[in-house]
Order: structure tokens, then C-alpha cells, then sequence
């Protein structure tokens, strides 16, 4: 079984690969999936919201306003996908967004 087990992780990721460039409502608010962390499987989302928090660079010190952003840990259902719902994450239609 150790097999299927070592197929389930790339198809998962594979699929959260896929979620890039998305947009989903977390915690009742709207955010874009910008990238997919392997070593933890995590999205990292950032916030559609007009609001913006100021960004440090590798100095500490802050020089531009962006988009807040936060990483959220994915659980695994049984079957090794991403289990979206017990991460209470939904994705929302493009099309809806912009008419």
C-alpha cells in the first residue's frame, strides 16, 4: 500500500497547483490563491480587499502598501486530495466576480 500512498502526495499537489490564480472566500473574506507551499501542504492567499498593510523589505525597513496575505495549512481527506471543506475554504466562480 506504501505505494498508492507515494502517488496520492504529487496528485495532491498537483491539484493544489491547479488552485493557483483562483479566488476563494476564507473566514468571509474574499482572497486569490498566489502560491502552493510543498514542504507543509499550504496555500498562501492573499487579500482582495481594498485595504492594504505595509511591506518590509530584508532590512526590516518598509518602503510599499500591499495586499495582506496569510498561509493556511491544507489537511488531507482520505483519499489524499486537498480537503477543502474541513479547511472551510470555497471557491468561488470567476464569472461571478466580474459581472
Amino acid at each position: 500500500m506504501a505505494g498508492s500512498d507515494s502517488l496520492a502526495k504529487p496528485l495532491h499537489m498537483a491539484y493544489l497547483r491547479g488552485l493557483i490564480g483562483k479566488q476563494a472566500r476564507y473566514h468571509g473574506r474574499v482572497y486569490e490563491i498566489i502560491e502552493v507551499l510543498d514542504d507543509v501542504p499550504s496555500l498562501v492567499l492573499r487579500d482582495c480587499g481594498s485595504h492594504t498593510t505595509i511591506q518590509a523589505d530584508q532590512h526590516g525597513e518598509a518602503h510599499r502598501r500591499v495586499p495582506p496575505t496569510l498561509t493556511v495549512p491544507v489537511p488531507l481527506a482520505d483519499d489524499g486530495i486537498a480537503d477543502l471543506e474541513a479547511l472551510d475554504l470555497e471557491l468561488l466562480e470567476t464569472d461571478t466576480l466580474e459581472g
